[in-house]
This record gives structure tokens, C-alpha cells and sequence, in this order.
């Protein structure tokens, strides 16, 4: 089994993290690696 990474992303209101969360998600998914996402 590989490493757990996780990533979290922090901000005020309306700066794009949710975006940015589904952008890196699905790039990281795309390259087989297996996500989760919490919100």
C-alpha cells in the first residue's frame, strides 16, 4: 500500500477553492490515483 497524502485547502469566501479542489481532484484521478474529497 502507498502513502496517505492529504491536502487541505484554506481561504476566505469566494476565492475559487472549490474550483480549485474539482481541478486537482480530477487531474489526480485521471493519472489513477485513488481521491477523496470531505467537505
Amino acid at each position: 500500500m502507498g502513502k496517505l497524502r492529504q491536502a487541505a485547502i484554506y481561504g476566505k469566501g469566494g476565492i475559487g477553492k472549490s474550483t480549485t479542489t474539482q481541478n486537482l481532484v480530477a487531474a489526480l484521478a485521471e493519472i489513477g490515483k485513488k481521491v477523496m474529497i470531505v467537505g
